[in-house]
């Protein structure tokens, strides 16, 4: 299902631009189109984006269950690559088909974002391995985040799919790499200081996350009142 959508200009749906300055989008984009028009004709947008969802909701509970055992965070990371490979093929195999539903695909798409990090922050959350005021402080900034996203989709018909050379795939990447060095030891030491490997990674994410919100609020409220000035 697609993601591409949508703006609404009098009374009907338009796709809105789709816009992506990330580091890996180039080779994610030819990546994902080599394997939409490689895929089984039995398989599904609709298939791909619940296996998406299942996979964010899979990591939450492994990062639960890594509070009793660390080595589950290796389906974590399993987990964490099923979910891109269901949360960005999805649109792709939907435009290679020629199947868009641009309001049921933006709808269902961004509610399965929504729902997927209420799973995996709550996960964070339980799993010792982060206090849980740092996992809430990233779930809310990234609420944040989209909502503006979001926002910006409908009013100014420009879907950013990342923020400068950030996106989804990079947070991904970000998140193994972490999953990897918890496997090691759950802490980390600034300034003589031992701290939790997470909850410095997670500050650092929650701060970004917010400064990114206020930056690009300010920006396309600009934005909207050039367009829209008063008489």
């Amino acid at each position: 299902m697609t993601a591409t959508t949508v703006a609404v200009k009098d009374g009907g749906f338009r796709a809105a631009r789709r816009v992506s300055g990330a580091l890996t989008a180039p080779a994610e984009r030819r990546a994902l189109q080599w394997m939409a028009e490689r895929a089984p004709s039995w398989v599904t947008s609709d298939q791909l984006t619940a296996l998406g969802l299942g996979a964010q909701v899979g990591a939450g509970i492994c990062y639960g269950l890594a509070r009793c055992d660390r080595r589950v965070l290796w389906l974590a990371i399993v987990c964490v690559a099923l979910n891109w490979l269901g949360d960005s093929l999805d649109g792709t195999l939907a435009r290679v088909r020629r199947q868009q539903r641009p309001r049921y695909g933006f709808y269902v798409d961004h509610m399965v974002d929504i729902l997927g990090a209420v799973a995996m922050m709550g996960g964070l959350g339980a799993s010792g391995l982060v206090h849980w005021q740092v996992a809430a402080a990233m779930l809310v900034a990234f609420l944040l985040l989209s909502s503006e996203s979001y926002l910006a989709t409908y009013t100014l018909g420009c879907f950013e799919l990342s923020q400068g050379m950030f996106g989804p795939t990079e947070i991904r990447l970000l998140l193994i790499a972490g999953n990897l060095a918890l496997l090691r030891s759950p802490y980390s030491t600034v300034f003589g200081h031992r701290l939790l490997l997470f909850d410095l990674g997670g500050t650092i994410a929650a701060v970004g996350m917010f400064a990114m919100a206020i930056a690009v609020t300010v920006r396309h409220t600009a934005e909207l009142y050039k367009q829209e000035p008063l008489p």
